[in-house]
């Protein structure tokens, strides 16, 4: 049968069955119960043409050759056998033709090769569906989303296999795939800055760890049933574009970020791999001269040792984020003055917007600390609370050049990667009653961060090409 009469059988089968179902319902007033009844059975109808008509299509393209070859061994057919898998068109048994080698031991379907079904049960597209929705909510609630608009939903267990099965095709040639991926992209042309941020962020993973607080106490004796908690820090890395500064603020537009992350894990190798590919790209495609380059974090010192040791950042100016000094500066005005005291409340008011607005507002605020520290009869815990604050001003105050970046247009905050720890990590990976396993995290962590920084697409064609060897 060709396939112009296979669509018109099934379009004839069809039409015989909905004008029998429309004549049932002939005489009904119109009612949301009847719009749904309706709906439903078109739903029905149009799964039902489209598995006939794709079944036929299918079979168009099915190897008519008795002996293939494949990679350098030797094929032959044996038999027709019919393989179950799940589209979005409901459930399919596909007949197809099957290969055995030699010595019996391997076999070779072409039609599933071809198609990108080998060891697969749910086709392309709902293997999309179920990758994209994973990035957001669990597979149990993809499933409960999917049963909605499908006419058949995968089960939770199906979707979890080809989670595992989409990254082990994926995982041997990542960085061609990112690599590809970037290639594809294009900066905004308002661009005036490119800011490259990093950050940490809490995951708890199922495995041995710490117990952190107070041990749980039981009046009873009886022994306690928790355990031991693992909270490890995932790494968060933003490169953000921004452009000229909007209306009458001083802050520059963003217009568009780009993210990287990986599980947690010692040194943060990956991560810190996966960053610097990024930020090469980046330098080497758009670092022209009129682009400034600014690498924006907060004050975390194991971050800005990794920075400043590290030649791919040579070329971009260091800032701390504004927020996070402020931060610090508060502090140091409850250790000068005490907590929650008028003066200390002026003097952090004076000095928060020196140090956003003088070229030498870092060195006002330890000079200040210092004639304070001076005059002042603090307690021990007093001076040295101060003296941390101290520390952390001198070893940062020449990332603190906020008037400068301000008066260039040049954004001060970090706020793209905090809000992506939040957004990309905290959000999906951070639910309640959540453990993960490292490589069970980072599929997700993966497809989440292609989602955010609108790669999907990109991402999604490198595997359909991976999964489809010619």
């Amino acid at each position: 049968m060709t396939m112009e009469s296979m669509i018109e059988a099934s379009l004839s089968e069809i039409k015989e069955k909905l004008v029998l179902f429309f004549g049932e319902h002939e005489g009904a007033s119109l009612t949301p119960e009847l719009a749904s009844l309706v709906t439903a059975e078109l739903q029905s109808r149009s799964a039902q043409m489209c598995r006939a008509v794709f079944g036929a299509f299918l079979a168009s393209k099915e190897e008519t050759r008795d002996v293939i070859a494949v990679g350098g061994e030797t094929f032959r057919f044996k038999q027709v056998a019919t393989k179950s898998c799940l589209s979005v068109f409901g459930s399919l048994e596909v007949p197809r033709r099957l290969f055995q080698n030699a010595s019996d031991t391997r076999s070779f379907a072409p039609m599933d090769r071809a198609w990108g079904m080998q060891e697969e049960y749910l086709t392309m597209e709902v293997r999309e569906a179920v990758a994209f929705g994973c990035a957001h909510v669990t597979p149990e609630e993809a499933v409960a989303m999917l049963g909605k608009v499908l006419p058949q939903a995968p089960h939770a267990t199906q979707v979890k296999r080809a989670l595992a099965s989409i990254a082990a095709c994926i995982a041997p040639h990542r960085e061609a795939v990112d690599r590809h991926i970037r290639a594809q992209e294009m900066v905004p042309e308002k661009t005036r800055a490119v800011v490259a941020s990093m950050d940490g962020v809490n995951v708890l993973l199922n495995e041995p760890g710490v117990k952190r607080g107070r041990p749980a106490e039981r009046p009873t004796g009886e022994p306690s049933r928790e355990t031991p908690t693992s909270y490890k820090n995932a790494m968060v890395g933003s490169i953000s574009f921004y452009g000229e500064v909007a209306g009458d603020r001083r802050c520059p537009e963003r217009l568009v970020s780009r993210y990287v992350s990986h599980m947690p894990e010692e040194r943060a190798v990956s991560f810190k791999a996966k960053f610097e590919a990024e930020l090469a790209d980046v330098v080497a495609h758009h670092g022209r001269g009129e682009i400034a380059k600014v690498v924006l974090c907060d004050g975390a010192r194991g971050i800005w040792t990794y920075i400043d040791g590290h030649a791919c950042f040579d070329d971009f100016e260091k800032l701390v984020d504004y927020w996070h000094a402020v931060e610090h500066l508060s502090l140091a005005a409850e250790a000068l003055f005490g907590k929650g005291s008028e003066k200390a409340a002026r003097w952090y008011g004076k000095y928060r917007r020196k140090l956003k607005e003088a070229d030498r507002g870092p060195q006002s605020v330890l000079d200040s600390m210092d004639y304070y520290a001076g005059i002042g009869k603090l307690s021990k815990a007093r001076r040295d609370a101060l003296q941390t604050q101290r520390t952390f001003f001198a070893r940062n105050k020449g990332r603190m050049t906020y008037a400068d970046f301000r008066r260039r247009g040049l954004p001060i905050g970090s706020g793209p990667v905090e809000a992506a720890c939040k957004t990309l990590v905290k959000a999906r990976m951070g639910r309640s009653g959540m453990r993960w396993s490292r490589e069970g995290g980072q599929r997700i962590l993966d497809f989440r961060t292609y989602v955010k920084s609108a790669r999907w697409e990109n991402f999604w064609a490198q595997y359909k090409q991976l999964a489809t060897p010619a």
